[in-house]
């Protein structure tokens, strides 16, 4: 399956009729089977901020200075503002904000491939079987998209910047619920959204273009009542709006005051997080950060000092932000990768203090949207290495959010041949589930 962002330039350069039903069919769409929850949503847009390649739980989230130089390394641990809770010394600004977040200290799926353990933390399933599910964003998208009678020209699962392009995301839902990738530099302002915005290139260049393009067009001229062509101007016109329109205007970080930018860090992830925050602020119900380079079997606490700052500074100004603009209650943020990194470290060449990969326990932060802050569910044991109190899984997470989405974690997804599929996994499919977070929730 191409794991390539639907493009908007697609539509507008070649006017092919698939491409323009990609586009529509969102809206037009099968009904879903069942979506709500009998408890009203808490929760009207989630952020999920992706650590691909996996962060080291006791460098973040778990430290364990206890546990001595082989596993805890150079780095501290330091408090934050809430009684008893410790996190890694690079995150200073997260440690002021800790009454806004929970952390989940004992996630576990024991997966150690980057593939495998990426498709299980989206999706909630071991790999294997008969089908692909899909990921939670796509989820999302049917049950809070077009489906639901989302009317944004945004696409309601948006990707920012870079697809993450492990596994496929839509799984067996199917093309028109693939996210929208942006592409670009959030850094540079009004960024470069791929199909979107042209670099360089005018609103009023953008519209001469579009004239001249009409102009050209013989055959849609020619040709006029077609029902496909008809299909492809109505999909050319969304998209123009969505350049030339206020829709467009997202993207167009210099709206912001510099204060507020440089509070979230003037580099590609802090600006995306202040990107995904001006997203659910027009209503788009999904956006993922993807944000790389976790991936340290080498030199780990070099990357680290490198890393956590980003993180550390990015991530804190879309919580504050958040909370001061009145979103943080009715938006989800959780932040983790695809697995830990092993709690020894790696001193010798040619790891010279590296982490593997360590699918037994690891961290996740999550906030807002009905989660409680300032908590810490489950623990690892004294090393980090294995779960020490109630086990989390990823089906417990995403089913959790769900429930606060207002959609039902039991709830049927509908499967192109009919089959009896629910949102989450049920004990028939022999996927272990802990329990939903009932304790934070």
């Amino acid at each position: 399956m191409n794991h390539e962002p639907i493009s908007r330039r697609t539509v507008l350069r070649g006017g092919l009729a698939g491409a323009a039903e990609l586009w529509l069919a969102g809206r037009a769409g099968l009904a879903a089977a069942t979506g709500t929850s009998p408890d009203r949503p808490k929760a009207k847009a989630v952020i999920q901020i992706w650590l691909s390649g996996g962060p080291s739980h006791l460098d973040t989230f778990d430290p364990k200075p206890e546990a001595g130089n082989d596993y805890a390394g150079p780095l501290k641990a330091i408090p934050t503002n809430v009684s008893g809770i410790r996190i890694g010394e690079l995150l200073p600004e997260l440690a002021k904000l800790a009454d806004k977040y929970s952390l989940i200290r004992s996630m576990t799926h024991g997966n150690d491939g980057h593939e495998t353990a990426t498709y299980i933390v989206h999706t909630g399933r071991m790999p294997g079987g008969r089908d692909v599910y899909p990921s939670i964003g796509a989820v999302v998208s049917l049950f809070k998209g077009y489906n639901a009678g989302y009317q944004g020209l945004i696409p309601p699962y948006v990707v920012l910047t870079q697809p993450l392009g492990r596994f496929s995301e839509v799984g067996f839902l199917g093309a028109r619920y693939k996210p929208f990738a942006t592409g670009g530099n959030p850094t540079a302002g009004r960024f470069a959204v791929e199909g979107v915005v042209t670099p360089g290139i005018s609103d009023q260049q953008q519209q001469e273009r579009r004239e001249f393009l009409h102009k050209m067009d013989s055959l849609g001229q020619a040709m006029q009542g077609d029902p496909q062509l008809t299909a492809i101007a109505q999909a050319e016109k969304q998209a123009y709006d969505l350049i030339l329109g206020d829709a467009g205007k997202v993207f167009d970080l210099a709206q912001e005051k510099d204060e507020l930018r440089d509070s979230y860090g003037r580099n590609t992830f802090g600006q995306s997080c202040l990107a995904a925050r001006r997203l659910v602020e027009k209503g788009v119900p999904y956006v993922t950060i993807n944000h790389g380079g976790w991936d340290t079997h080498k030199e780990n606490f070099q990357a680290m000092r490198r890393k956590l700052p980003e993180l550390d500074k990015g991530l804190a100004g879309l919580l504050l932000d958040l909370s001061q603009r009145g979103l943080l209650d009715s938006t989800i943020v959780w932040c983790c990768g695809e697995f830990g990194r092993t709690p020894k470290i790696a001193w010798e060449a040619p790891w010279n203090g590296g982490r593997h990969h360590y699918g037994k326990v690891f961290s996740v932060l999550v906030a807002g949207g009905g989660f409680q802050g300032g908590h810490v569910v489950g623990a690892s044991d004294a090393k980090g290495e294995t779960v020490k109190d109630r086990p989390v899984y990823p089906g417990d997470l995403i089913g959790s959010i769900y429930e606060l989405l207002g959609m039902d974690p039991d709830g049927k997804l509908p499967h192109p041949l009919g089959l009896d599929v629910h949102l989450t996994p049920s004990a028939a499919e022999g996927v272990k589930m802990g329990g939903r977070l009932k304790e934070i929730m």
